[in-house]
């Protein structure tokens, strides 16, 4: 099932020129060129121009007012930009937040409803630079060129057939051991994003770098390894799905890749129509040498199953499942991205700690296949549990026709890798610590609650 990127989606095209003609405009209303212009560079301009995955180009007022009442109708329901994460639950600090503010999503529909006026041209601010290419958008968003880069060979997808998971190796060009601070996977070329629904990176390890392979959670019962413990403990650099862009990991952190190591790839690449040829392309941002980080970041799928494969949705109707993941060592979890595939509704991340208390960590309730949006904590934010703890991921299904994206309301559909088919998972990449690592970010919170209560004293 390709990405469904049409007009349609971002709620049709509305031409309401002739009635906001007629309109009295008043005074003291918001303006393209001076209030929505800004907004629209900052927030929405990087999809919406020329040549980019948005139905519509956002860059002008010519090519933005007949789009006024829809963009207001997506604005004022949360549905763009997509951050789609609940603002009133988990965490809220995040380093990438694309989301509106309250103050912006109001001048958007107060400058709708008063018939979406143009103003002073010369209130414009300066032109944002077009992107001609398939740009990454870690360099969007300043952290400079890549250090590496490592491209997969490509497939030629037909225009029509069957699913396929690609997995060719790459060579890592490296001479020395260096520590990776942030990673981004892209497809290799712009007509590529239409098939590549994920592309996963993982490497074949260096045996002098057993520590890539995570131990610290467990699904099964103690000593006996599950599917998901084996999946888990794949080295994992990075996985990219649709509308994805970076992990950054958190300060201090990293993940180590060494000489010999190569990249092994899992690409899932759906016909769209058209024949496509398509690959994976990642690149990575090193620590400057001396620089070094003292701990690992692992990439894990918490699993939204009680176990794999456990999952039966009937026709027309609504689903939901859990599942549960042990965490055997006291753990800092650093970003939230959910993984569904079509009929994929809302998601919620839990920590059941082992006194019994429960924390929620992050809920997305309307999740978009369209938009498998990385939510990536602020460090001061990023939540740490103890050993012991147990993280449940909830899911929650819409086979139903109220569900946009369901290609067939009237299907059964089971666990399954096609788009068709459906799963549930949480990508988060973790951080272990330990025992006095744990009792210092304690100790560290509790001075930080008590400075916070006497300021509101």
């Amino acid at each position: 099932m390709r990405r469904v990127l049409t007009a349609a989606s971002f709620g049709g095209v509305i031409l309401f020129a002739a009635a906001a003609s007629a309109q009295t405009t008043p005074a003291n209303a918001p303006t393209f060129s001076k209030d929505i212009a800004p907004i629209f560079q900052a927030k929405c301009q990087e999809c919406h121009q020329p040549n980019s995955i948005a139905p519509m180009s956002l860059i002008t007022f010519a090519e933005a007012r007949p789009w006024a009442r829809s963009i207001k109708q997506r604005v004022s329901q949360r549905q763009m930009p997509p951050w789609h994460i609940d603002p009133s639950v988990g965490v809220q600090k995040f380093k990438n937040d694309m989301s509106l503010s309250q103050k912006q999503i109001d001048t958007i529909v107060a400058w709708a409803d008063a018939g979406a006026p143009q103003g002073d041209p010369k209130d414009l601010p300066p032109a944002k630079k077009i992107n001609a290419d398939n740009e990454w958008v870690g360099v969007k968003d300043g952290f400079g060129s890549p250090d590496i880069v490592v491209r997969s060979s490509e497939y030629k997808m037909p225009a029509k057939g069957q699913d396929v998971w690609y997995r060719p190796m790459s060579e890592l060009p490296i001479t020395e051991p260096r520590w990776v601070k942030m990673v981004e996977i892209r497809p290799t070329n712009l007509k590529a994003r239409r098939i590549v629904h994920h592309s996963i990176a993982y490497l074949v390890l260096n045996p002098d770098n057993v520590e890539a392979v995570n131990t610290g959670t467990a699904n099964g019962p103690s000593g006996q390894a599950s599917p998901e413990d084996l999946v888990n403990r794949r080295p994992q650099l990075m996985e990219w799905a649709i509308g994805k862009g970076y992990d950054l990991f958190a300060d201090g952190t990293g993940k180590l890749i060494m000489p010999g190591e190569k990249l092994s790839w899992d690409q899932h690449l759906h016909a769209v129509g058209e024949e496509v040829d398509a690959g994976s392309e990642i690149a990575l941002w090193l620590y400057p040498k001396g620089q070094e980080p003292k701990k690992r970041s692992y990439l894990i799928g918490f699993t939204g199953l009680k176990k794999r494969g456990f999952l039966d949705i009937a026709p027309n109707s609504m689903a939901y499942t859990e599942g549960f993941t042990v965490l055997k060592e006291n753990t800092m979890i650093t970003n939230f991205q959910p993984h569904f595939h079509l009929r994929g509704k809302a998601m919620e991340v839990k920590a059941i700690l082992p006194d019994g208390s429960t924390q929620v960590v992050s809920y997305v309730g309307k999740f978009n296949f369209n938009w498998m949006t990385n939510y990536i904590y602020a460090d001061d934010a990023a939540p740490v549990f103890p050993k012991g703890t147990v993280i449940q991921v909830s899911a929650w299904y819409d086979n139903t026709k109220n569900n946009p994206n369901n290609p067939d309301p009237d299907q059964w559909v089971g666990y399954g890798d096609r788009t068709v088919d459906e799963m549930a998972h949480a990508w988060m990449n973790v951080v272990y610590l330990n025992d006095a690592e744990y009792k210092e970010w304690q100790d560290k919170k509790k001075a930080q609650a008590t400075v916070e209560n006497r300021q509101q004293q």
